[in-house]
């Protein structure tokens, strides 16, 4: 039976992840980067595809597990007939190679451990040869190599392609794992020590969350979400990718499954303000600085998304020797959207960077040169379709939520020669841009018969979107139309107490059969907008669930099916966890975040 979604956890360097399971298999890890071909594909295949399970003879579903307070080092625990034992997995922040170590530790009685090494390179398609060096196995194939020794060393045996072991631990025992990759044409790199790694990853970690100013209720949450950002960032670049996975399904069995390994730039003054308020700014100031070389260029060839280093070209391809998690097939690597022209982000740049510049991040030469060279851009563009914030194939349309993030543009570039006179800008140009662009957003993507802004332009459907209006500051919480939209959104897109996207069921829209789950953002972002218009109780009750879907780890994915209580989509995702964080402080006051 496959494994479900919630049930891994999450390991990382912050240049990598991996996914490891309740049964306490490694079924995910891309290396040397999130966006590598995975040696570890166990999650979207079978055991054929690679894994690394480490479990006592004969044992299931461990008995409980957790990170360690404050930190991404994970404790898994079995109870046994025969005693009771620990595996301690972490990534320590490489030196030059990664590294995936694991720690078996007896507690109590006398326990048979079995561990199962199966490598498969290139998503699980490719295995290495393997041979014995110097008290390791070592595995080859193509441009990958990697290492695996014990301390104390631990007979194996190779079966069935695989590396096996079994061996015995009393309490207060320890038996470490390493596993080491490097380029197969490099030389072995220096030997980490386990538990001196294990001891820094601790206090590393517990030294960065130290920092967090955020003291409200739910901290716990907060915290993990916030370790869970640091997690998915690329530390060479500050690029934040989106999830540490590609095509989890939106819908069991389905073929709405994506690759999130990539930063977007969708999510990027929403990432500002996370950090900024939890009082990460250097790491804010890394994202800021990615975007700014991402982004660099002709504005005509701005891009939604780009890779950990600002990589443009990111082609989709599928991998059909994968069958899929629980056979959603297909399985996809890379990501045409890439291609395609989604307005809003124009938005999200100007209003990201205005952010930046006024939180007081270090000043970086030309970026108000960027910024008037993007207006330009959009000042003879503005009016095109596009395929909006949601990415959708079936179509270019004049979305509302995109015009709306034109209008954020030109007015953040009007805030910012108002603020900074000594800038050289069209003041007067943008202002009217700014009023043309509101104008029509009122006239053509509001619904006054049902006192709703739209999804597009003529449309009767609706977005969740929407409810950004007056985060953004196109209308005031109190403007009635602000209101009627909340209440519309909350009435027609509510599955299960929580926000679908839009309406998936003809498929016109987005242009793909099959449906999703609620989309976990846009729940907070419902949850932002009743607070905004004086409803906080029913705003803490929406948050309050929205918590409580957290597994037991407290990860959470992009999607949830309020029927079979499932998480679905990619796993962790960025852009849940950076509403819960922005929620919590929106909700719980300035005052408990310093």
């Amino acid at each position: 039976m496959h494994p479900s979604i919630e049930d891994y956890a999450l390991i990382g360097d912050e240049q990598t992840a991996a996914l490891v399971g309740t049964d306490g298999s490694v079924d995910w890890l891309c290396l040397p980067r999130f966006d590598s071909a995975a040696c570890f594909a166990r999650l979207l295949g079978d055991e054929d595809n690679g894994y690394w399970r480490i479990a006592p003879v004969g044992a299931e579903r461990c008995t409980r597990r957790a990170y360690r307070r404050d930190t991404l080092v994970l404790d898994t625990e079995w109870e046994t007939g025969q005693g009771a034992v620990r595996v301690t997995d972490l990534m320590p922040q490489r030196d030059r190679a990664p590294d995936l170590v694991r720690i078996v530790e007896g507690l109590d009685g006398e326990v048979t451990l079995h561990s199962v090494l199966k490598l498969r390179f290139d998503y699980g398609s490719i295995t290495p040869w393997v041979r014995r060096a110097d008290g390791h196995r070592v595995a080859v194939a193509g441009p990958d190599s990697t290492w695996l020794r014990s301390e104390p060393e631990v007979s194996s045996w190779g079966e069935d392609f695989g590396t096996h072991a079994e061996f015995t631990v009393k309490k207060g025992e320890k038996v470490a794992f390493v596993l080491t990759w490097h380029p197969s044409h490099e030389p072995r790199p220096p030997l980490v020590d386990p538990y001196d790694a294990l001891r820094h990853s601790v206090e590393d970690w517990r030294a960065w969350v130290s920092h967090c100013r955020y003291d409200g209720p739910h901290r716990d949450a907060v915290v993990r979400s916030l370790i869970t950002l640091k997690a998915l960032t690329y530390a060479p670049t500050g690029g934040i990718v989106a999830a540490p996975t590609t095509s989890l399904p939106e819908e069991p069995g389905g073929v709405r499954n994506w690759d999130y390994r990539f930063c977007w730039l969708r999510d990027s003054t929403l990432t500002l303000n996370a950090l900024l308020a939890a009082g990460y700014q250097e790491e804010a100031e890394a994202w800021r600085n990615w975007l700014l070389r991402a982004v660099a260029g002709d504005p005509a060839d701005l891009q939604i998304m780009y890779g950990v280093a600002g990589e443009r070209r990111l082609p989709e391809f599928e991998l059909p020797w994968l069958s899929g998690f629980a056979r959603s097939a297909p399985v996809r690597v890379g990501n045409d959207a890439v291609k395609q022209l989604q307005l809003d982000v124009y938005g999200e740049v100007m209003d990201s960077l205005c952010l930046a510049r006024e939180s007081g991040l270090s000043a970086q030469p030309d970026v108000w040169a960027l910024q008037t060279a993007l207006m330009d851009f959009l000042r003879t563009n503005w009016r095109q379709p596009d395929e909006g914030l949601w990415e959708v194939r079936g179509g270019q349309r004049q979305f509302v939520h995109s015009k709306v993030m034109v209008w954020v543009a030109a007015d953040r570039a009007v805030r910012t020669l108002e603020r900074h006179p000594e800038l050289d800008g069209d003041l007067d140009g943008w202002r009217e841009l700014r009023d043309e662009v509101h104008q029509e957003v009122c006239e053509k993507g509001y619904d006054p018969e049902r006192n709703t802004f739209t999804q597009s332009y003529g449309s009767r459907e609706l977005d969740a979107a929407l409810l950004l209006i007056p985060r953004v500051g196109f209308l005031p919480p109190d403007d009635p139309r602000v209101i009627g939209t909340i209440d519309a959104v909350r009435k027609e897109l509510t599955h299960g107490g929580f926000l679908l996207r839009y309406s998936t069921d003809d498929g016109e829209v987005d242009g793909l059969p099959g449906g999703e789950g609620v989309f976990l953002v846009c729940s907070f972002w419902l949850a932002d907008a009743l607070y905004m218009t004086g409803r906080t109780k029913e705003a803490r009750e929406m948050f309050e669930r929205l918590a409580g879907l957290a597994n037991d780890v407290g990860l959470l994915s992009e999607e949830f099916d309020p029927v079979t209580r499932r998480h679905l989509g990619n796993f962790p995702q960025a852009f849940s966890h950076i509403g819960l964080v922005n929620t919590a402080l929106a909700l719980f006051g300035a005052d408990r975040a310093g």
